[in-house]
């Protein structure tokens, strides 16, 4: 049976439909806004697996032919790794799904979402997420939900549920907020220094927004849902779990409260081994779930810690920061560079500036973009101790680098300000808890190191939940470990003026209003003190790039000219490129950009340009080539396309018999512009030239042109 439900969101109706399209998946919805159309499918398999971890894989994949075009690349289709825009949306549809599956559940699970139709003005992403909630609703897999997901904008002091792309550009707020009936499961986005009581109202803006897609996913389940497969979670082992509570608990205790990370990982790690291999042949075949039981027998001892003790593993106030230290200019050619350590959580960034042809070229669903900013974030495995293979960036370090991007780009400067491309990288050294805020304060540093004129520093922190009843206590600056056993992961990043990203991920059903609240506040207070301390190290943007990063050089032609400076098939473009060691670009606008590796060649390729695409001006004089002569005068070359003809009778102060008898072709000679008609003709004179030189020396205007 076929079925189709529809609510309003924002000024249009979003619709869902199912039992049409792909019936063989487990759960299949389409879900519709305006144009867009997205098929999200749910898969589960027929045996469980035998893993310790939940086996759910999301993949959210853009078909070019939903935008009605044809794919850019050499194949012509879709293929390869996925784009930044399909890991990033993966994520996002993976990260508020998965808290919601029943923690035994072994059955691989596979949510695929693919892009149909796309009208360029509403993203298909947070339809995905929706998409994905209705899908699990439907089918025969577990699923504690719904939920549903909108994109909050704010254009002119109005929130709007679901912005279009066109409103997006003109928001100082763009958030992805997923939730329940009950609270927020997560959000994501950026805002244009936007204080933090304006984002807590964007958030619960948004969760208010939702309600309705909760309702029709509920009357979707009542029509279409399937019944839940069979599924007993596996009791737990009571005499077990008491043995080894006893033999444990004490010890795991005092391995908790190990300063060092690596050595408190060491002890933890040899203390369940040895704990393990002590049960003997009796339990043989059941270390798997004795190993299952000290994990939560440590997550219950850390939780203890904190909610009945009133301490942080590494003794810390709930509120308090690690130390900090900050260092600028580490590395002498990259043209900004900056180290920011926060306990043992160690980020190194590094700043290069390019010119225009530095940018990214991305080709997405809404055509081809271009990224003068660009930050990549590398986590190695030795920055945790680990052995591991180096390979591509993983779906976390694309995921990291995205939230830091958001962090960063709204202090920018513009383009009219600072004409470069900027790419900022981040080597991740150390990790002990959020090194993607870490990436942060690193990155804005190294901006300011490389003379980057940033609106606003900006620092980030990562809060953490602990909550068990009424009983809520909110962490400043996390741990991996108490991000590991806390209930909430909520990253924040902003200048003193107000936020400039946030990414929240929980590990409970819902969070209330109040809570969020207070996070905010705590994590405003601690992200400010993070400031202080990288402005002891740098107060200010440095005044000057660095000596190696290219100069930037722009000046504006007559577009009529933009073919003189190319020339045939790019001959004198690329001739100036050539002997300046310069790199030109030339906009269909006239505009001109050179970027050079010193002051001296930028200059240079300056000035060869403006002799080509000079414009006489009557009354100047100007250095010129003869290029022709004939019985009535010489035609004189002042620049590539540009030629002027001197008379016989302005030639000199004498008659002249014959032309040749004062000019021959290829002489360079001084003349001045007698008149520039209409039509484009100039009239010059040898004559006037020489008398104006002569009588009061007159500066020569134009550089020798080039031979």
């Amino acid at each position: 049976m076929e079925i189709s439900l529809s609510t309003q969101l924002g000024d249009k109706p979003l619709t869902i439909r199912s039992g049409k399209l792909a019936q063989q998946a487990g759960g299949a919805v389409q879900v519709q806004y305006g144009d867009t159309i997205v098929l999200v499918t749910v898969v589960a398999a027929n045996e469980e697996k035998p893993a310790d971890f939940l086996p759910l894989s999301v993949e959210y994949q853009e078909k070019i032919y939903a935008a009605g075009r044809i794919p850019g690349n050499y194949f012509r289709r879709e293929i390869g790794r996925p784009s930044e825009k399909e890991t990033l949306t993966s994520r996002l549809i993976d990260r508020p799904i998965r808290p919601l599956f029943p923690k035994q559940w072994r059955y691989e699970t596979q949510v695929i979402a693919t892009v149909l139709s796309m009208d360029q003005e509403n993203d298909p992403d947070v339809l995905s997420v929706v998409g994905a909630s209705a899908a699990l609703t439907i089918s025969d897999v577990h699923f504690a939900g719904p939920i549903a997901c909108v994109r909050v904008g704010r254009v002119e002091g109005r929130f709007i549920a679901n912005p279009t792309l066109s409103q997006s550009q003109v928001s100082d707020i763009s958030l992805i907020v997923a939730g329940s009936k009950k609270g927020v499961v997560m959000v994501e986005g950026g805002s244009k220094l936007v204080p933090e009581a304006d984002m807590l109202e964007a958030i619960f803006f948004g969760h208010q927004a939702m309600q309705p897609l909760i309702d029709i996913q509920e009357q979707l389940k009542e029509s279409l849902g399937k019944p839940k497969r069979p599924f007993t979670p596996r009791a737990k082992d009571e005499v077990l779990s008491a043995e080894l509570e006893k033999m444990a608990l004490d010890r795991i205790r005092q391995a908790l409260v190990i300063p060092r990370k690596v050595e408190r990982g060491h002890a933890l790690r040899g203390l369940k081994s040895e704990i393990a291999e002590s049960l003997g042949e009796a339990y043989a075949e059941r270390k798997a779930e004795a190993y299952e039981i000290l994990g939560d027998i440590q997550k219950k001892a850390s939780r203890h810690m904190i909610l009945q003790e009133g301490r942080r593993i590494d003794g810390r106030k709930f509120d308090e920061i690690r130390p900090i230290t900050c260092e600028v200019a580490l590395l002498p050619r990259p043209h900004g560079s900056a180290l920011f350590t926060r306990g043992e959580t160690q980020v190194l960034g590094v700043l290069t500036l390019g010119s225009g042809q530095d940018e990214q070229r991305v080709e997405t669903l809404s055509g081809e973009e271009m990224r003068p900013f660009m930050l990549h974030y590398n986590f190695p495995p030795f920055s945790v101790g680990e052995v591991k293979r180096v390979g591509a960036p993983s779906r976390r370090d694309i995921g990291h680098g995205g939230l830091s991007t958001r962090a960063l780009e709204s202090i920018l400067p513009d383009r009219e300000k600072f004409d470069y491309t900027i790419r900022l990288v981040s080597e991740v050294l150390e990790s002990n808890g959020s090194s993607s805020m870490g990436t942060v304060c690193a990155g804005t540093m190294a901006l300011m190191d490389g003379g980057v004129p940033i609106k606003a520093p900006v620092s980030g922190i990562a809060m953490g939940l602990i909550k068990e009843g009424d009983q809520v206590v909110i962490l400043s600056d996390i741990l991996g470990d108490e991000d590991h056993f806390g209930d909430m992961d909520f990253k924040v990043t902003g200048a003193r003026e107000g936020v400039t990203a946030l990414q929240m991920d929980i590990k409970i059903h819902e969070l209330s209003r109040d809570i969020m609240q207070k996070a905010l506040e705590q994590a405003r207070r601690g992200r400010i003190h993070i400031l202080d301390k990288m402005l002891e190290a740098i107060p200010e943007p440095r005044v000057d790039i660095s000596q190696y990063a290219p100069k930037i050089f722009i000046l504006k032609i007559n577009p009529d000219k933009i073919r003189d400076v190319i020339g045939p098939g790019g001959k004198v473009i690329r001739a100036i490129q050539s002997e300046t060691n310069t790199r030109i670009e030339i906009e269909d606008s006239g505009l001109v950009k050179i970027a050079a590796t010193n002051e001296a060649e930028g200059k240079m390729a300056m000035e060869q340009v403006q002799a080509i695409t000079m414009e006489p001006e009557e009354g100047m004089i100007y250095e010129g080539k003869v290029v022709k002569t004939t019985d009535f005068g010489a035609f004189v070359q002042l620049a590539p396309g540009t030629d002027g003809l001197v008379h016989i009778s302005q030639l000199a102060n004498r008659r002249v018999a014959k032309v040749t008898d004062v000019v021959k072709e290829g002489d360079i000679i001084k003349v001045k512009v007698l008149e520039v008609s209409q039509d484009g003709r100039i009239r010059l004179s040898l004559k006037a030239a020489l008398e104006e030189e002569a009588n009061q020396g007159a500066p020569q205007n134009r550089p020798s042109q080039r031979d």
